[in-house]
């Protein structure tokens, strides 16, 4: 069960079903998902035959509509920034700049093949070409974000077609990965457990002190707990 502007839905069995994947939206059990559902779904009235079927009730009055953790006048404070800025037709995209961002990555590509092409593999040559190239794939990498976004094109078909074209064919990385780890980061941006970016390695990455001492103790406490189910059932 989560919550989506003050309304109870039961998504137990449409998570296997759901377009974003089971996981994201897994990550909102039993919480207040008003702020992703906005963010995720551009368009409302698509998603709303959906929601109907599973809608089982509403919010108490006296219940308040966000996370506990989360404090309630800057979550409105937010939410009326996010009104702000699509009355002001901020989030429109450019059509003719995301044209040119495309162009010249395309050029850039091809600049760095050329290179080798006509002056051959010497030293300053095969550099030249690794600058074009670099420059092209980091480019690239940043341009996809905004396709996998939905961010370039109304329709989200459009940008998810454009982006297989840039990810999949020009830097050879599936675009329904990145778009699984994606989402998950941006519905639990730096929550522990739910957002991949923080999925690292313990020995070869650091995160940081207090996330360090929260993790050992969670961990302590859990195996604390399971000790003393233990000793009780035998």
């Amino acid at each position: 069960w989560l919550v989506v502007d003050r309304k109870v839905y039961d998504v137990s069995e449409f998570s296997k079903r759901h377009p974003g994947g089971s996981r994201v939206i897994s990550h909102y059990a039993g919480q207040d998902a008003t702020d992703a559902f906005l963010a995720f779904h551009n368009d409302r009235s698509l998603v709303q035959k959906y929601l109907k079927s599973l809608l089982i009730g509403e919010l108490a009055p006296d219940q308040p509509s966000f996370e506990a953790n989360k404090k309630k006048s800057l979550l409105e404070d937010f939410r009326e920034l996010r009104c702000t800025i699509e009355k002001m037709g901020l989030l429109r995209p450019n059509y003719f700049f995301f044209f040119l961002i495309f162009l010249h990555l395309l050029v850039l590509e091809a600049a760095a093949w050329l290179v080798l092409w006509y002056f051959g593999i010497s030293l300053l040559p095969f550099l030249a070409g690794m600058v074009f190239f670099t420059t092209a794939q980091i480019q690239m990498g940043w341009f996809q974000h905004d396709l996998g976004h939905c961010s370039v094109f109304r329709r989200p078909r459009w940008n998810h077609l454009l982006q297989m074209v840039v990810i999949n064919v020009l830097k050879g990385m599936p675009a329904s990965w990145w778009n699984h780890l994606h989402n998950q980061h941006h519905a639990k941006p730096n929550c522990f457990r739910k957002d991949p970016d923080l999925n690292m390695h313990p020995l070869l990455f650091s995160l940081g002190k207090s996330l360090s001492v929260e993790v050992w103790k969670s961990r302590f406490n859990d195996r604390k707990l399971e000790c003393d189910i233990y000793k009780i059932y035998n």
